[in-house]
């Protein structure tokens, strides 16, 4: 895929240069992705700061119970259930959109005794640091995707937001989390983004937005042969594989992001998340046990070759019973984030108008077809269904592979999202899905997002 150029006669979907310093023009080359460059690393967009001057809210209902499944159309999901956490259970998730200021100084440790003498002995230092299972060793991943990582500042209404993005073409195409340029949406404000090793804001433009999937796509203004990342493949991925997640977090410093490792500890989640302004939620998610802290939102989780699999956007805060989750984060795969740049460099700002069906769905794997034996390779697996939603009164079941609606074909979880964006609340759908062998087909009537 190639993104085309800014015409210096065509104006982006919002305007947000900001006043800093800015490179000499250069002739804009059309953004070419054949040949990356390498990897991209993850943006800053998680957590909050301790005290985060934009409180973090919007939780699912806990209280809201799935649909009963039934025994004989989905019985390969309850015995696998057993075994395997597809069926998430609903906790407080923070959309950490953004780092809100900065933090003024800096932390310092000391060391010190009551008295006497302290010893210490010398050791010599590895030749490297830890070896990841690609056997390529952590320091030499990150020095090879910093150079495509930038810290985003945004500035509008008299706030300053902070957050992570990557580059992701040679002319300076820049994908992040939509939460954290969304107060500078309209042109409402200025946007600079600081790549990695340097201390110069550079202005950068708003060209594309995707509230619903918290997707945004930014352009470094008069920029080219910049190094981008390498996309991965994240429908390959298995619980357990290793991931590396690099941001600005706690927007220490802008320029020297914070790298954290860990493994995928799910696939498929679904979750709802939101700050005290916004809430979405967010389907086919990535879990993983990386840290993350806030100002990582909008950075790439990436795999043990240094590809990006994932970009980092929520992380699981307190539980209903008033305890907080631990290592628990959630990142919009690569795959999805692959799906919507060209409607992104094209200028195209998403809207919603609301619609909800009532289901949170999974995309089709190879992986899931083999282990529960799905008899179609492709679709929208539903893990659960809400109750009292429209799927639920329509007889939709947990187990069921919406395969279409409205006659477009569902492949993946971004069909279905991409299609129910353009609906209203109260309009009727037709869904065809697959129960085991049979293909069926529903009528939804559709509901509100609360």
């Amino acid at each position: 895929m190639s993104f085309p150029p800014l015409d210096d006669d065509r104006e982006p979907a919002h305007d947000a240069g900001g006043s800093e310093p800015e490179p000499e023009p250069e002739p804009e080359p059309t953004l070419d992705t054949s040949a990356p460059e390498p990897v991209a690393a993850p943006l800053d967009y998680f957590a909050q700061l301790a005290q985060p001057s934009v409180p973090a809210g919007g939780v699912a209902d806990p209280s809201a119970p799935a649909e009963a499944t039934d025994a004989a159309s989905v019985a390969a999901f309850a015995r696998a259930s057993s075994a395997h956490s597809w069926w998430s259970s609903r906790v407080a998730l923070l959309l950490v959109a953004a780092l809100v200021g900065g933090l003024a100084g800096h932390f310092s440790a000391s060391s010190g005794s009551s008295g006497g003498t302290v010893n210490v002995t010398s050791v010599a230092a590895a030749p490297t640091g830890a070896v990841l299972s690609s056997g390529e060793s952590i320091p030499t991943l990150v020095q090879h995707v910093l150079p495509t990582v930038v810290s985003i500042d945004v500035r509008a209404n008299g706030s300053e937001d902070q957050g992570t993005g990557m580059i992701v073409s040679a002319n300076g195409y820049v994908v992040t989390n939509n939460h954290v340029i969304s107060a500078a949406a309209g042109g409402a404000g200025t946007i600079t983004v600081t790549r990695s090793g340097s201390t110069k804001a550079l202005a950068a433009t708003l060209v594309g937005t995707n509230p619903i999937d918290d997707v945004a796509l930014l352009h470094i203004t008069r920029s080219s042969g910049l190094p981008h990342i390498n996309f991965g493949n994240s429908n390959a991925l298995q619980v357990g594989d290793s991931v590396v997640a690099i941001g600005n977090a706690l927007g220490l410093a802008a320029g020297t992001p914070t790298v954290t490792q860990g493994i995928v500890s799910a696939l498929g989640r679904t979750v709802t998340a939101g700050t005290a302004t916004s809430t979405e939620t967010l389907n086919n998610m990535i879990q993983t046990d990386a840290a993350i802290n806030p100002g990582n939102s909008g950075g790439p989780l990436l795999d043990a070759n240094g590809d990006v699999i994932g970009m980092n956007t929520a992380v699981a805060g307190t539980l209903a019973d008033g305890s907080n989750a631990q290592n628990i984060g959630f990142a919009i795969p690569s795959a999805t984030i692959e799906s919507l740049l060209k409607s992104l460099a094209a200028g195209q700002s998403v809207k919603t108008h609301g619609a909800f069906m009532g289901v949170e769905v999974m995309t089709m794997t190879s992986t899931l077809q083999f282990e529960y034996g799905f008899t179609v390779s492709s679709g929208a697996v539903v893990m659960s269904v809400i109750a009292h939603s429209g799927a639920a009164n329509a007889g939709i079941r947990q187990g069921d592979v919406i395969v279409s609606l409205n006659g477009v074909a569902i492949t993946n979880t971004q069909d279905l999202t991409s299609v129910l964006s353009g609906l209203y609340p109260g309009a009727t759908v037709t869904v065809g899905l697959v129960r085991g062998s049979a293909h069926l087909t529903k009528t939804v009537r559709l509901g509100r997002q609360s």
